[in-house]
């Protein structure tokens, strides 16, 4: 058994931890929002004050936050992970974040004694839950060797992507590809469905074909063909409008810094943009569909959701 600290507890980094416990790990946990705390701890995980005590006398401690700012504040600072980590605590950041952050990580880990590694997710809330998710490691052999033993409950595959931020930038290259099989599914589902198809007669067609795509099997924009997808469940997120525009501008970032141009993620940009200003940001990111024919109420999205998402909008 280890001793596992563990910062953001939000729905995806809740589950994860949750699997640590089941494999008979001591995990420490701490996020500020109190509801995610109450469920940490439901599932096992033993509630810290605050990130020094998360992090104290840990074997390794897992980071899993929103965006770059977030991770670099419970990074730096006197109440931070730096500060109060042992120097034989191996750090792992499985955050979503910018190139330049998870560079920013790995080298000021080092300066100060510790080793790091970049270990991004791919599969979703469900593969968090079920700990199935696939994990990009980047960093030296030596530290990606030692953090897969840690990941392995909560993981389905573990792929050593390279050197210090190879993980992120695997990550942030497999997203974009995602968002714009997301845009490609709402236009093609729609658009069989307008010229006369049967949505699960087609979605058949597709899983067999060229058009097919794990967005396209697990979050497919129409009610009633998967089991669980979005589309049953008004749209709810699994993930969120806010989090695919924040991924989608990593990888425009990174496709700036690197000197190409990627006019798919730009329209991708502007779909979520849109859904954004319409008040639907915590909505589910396959609510692209609504855009594809903006006269018609889309399936699957109550009335009462869309109009109240408009009027905060408006606010």
């Amino acid at each position: 058994m280890n001793t596992i600290g563990w910062v953001g507890l939000g729905n995806m980094g809740s589950r994860m931890a949750a699997n640590l416990v089941q494999a008979g790990h001591e995990v420490k946990g701490f996020d500020l929002n109190a509801t995610a705390r109450e469920i940490a701890a439901s599932n096992g995980v033993q509630i810290a004050e605050n990130i020094a005590q998360a992090v104290s006398g840990v074997d390794v401690v897992f980071t899993m936050l929103p965006k770059g700012a977030h991770v670099r504040s419970v990074f730096e600072g006197e109440d931070g992970i730096w500060a109060n980590a042992n120097k034989s605590t191996l750090l792992v950041d499985s955050s979503t974040v910018d190139v330049e952050t998870s560079k920013y990580l790995h080298e000021e880990s080092s300066k100060l004694g510790f080793d790091f590694v970049d270990a991004p997710v791919s599969g979703g809330i469900s593969g968090a839950a079920a700990g199935t998710l696939a994990f990009m490691l980047g960093g030296s052999v030596e530290n990606c060797t030692r953090a897969e033993k840690f990941i392995e409950p909560m993981s389905g595959r573990i792929f050593v992507a390279g050197g210090p931020t190879m993980g992120i930038a695997a990550k942030v290259a497999n997203n974009l590809m995602l968002f714009i099989n997301v845009l490609a599914n709402s236009e093609g589902a729609q658009l069989a469905e307008k010229l006369g198809l049967d949505p699960k007669v087609f979605w058949d067609i597709v899983s067999a074909s060229s058009g097919q795509s794990w967005a396209q099997q697990t979050w497919y924009p129409k009610p009633g063909i998967l089991d669980n997808g979005p589309a049953d469940n008004n749209f709810d997120p699994g993930f969120a409008v806010e989090l695919a525009r924040k991924d989608v501008g990593l990888a425009l970032e990174a496709g700036a810094a690197a000197g190409i141009n990627l006019p798919a993620g730009e329209l991708a940009r502007k779909q979520f943009d849109l859904l954004i200003s319409e008040g639907l940001a915590r909505k589910d990111c396959t609510l692209v569909a609504k855009l594809v024919d903006p006269a018609e109420q889309l399936e699957g999205l109550s009335e009462e959701a869309s109009t109240a998402n408009q009027k905060e909008s408006a606010v």
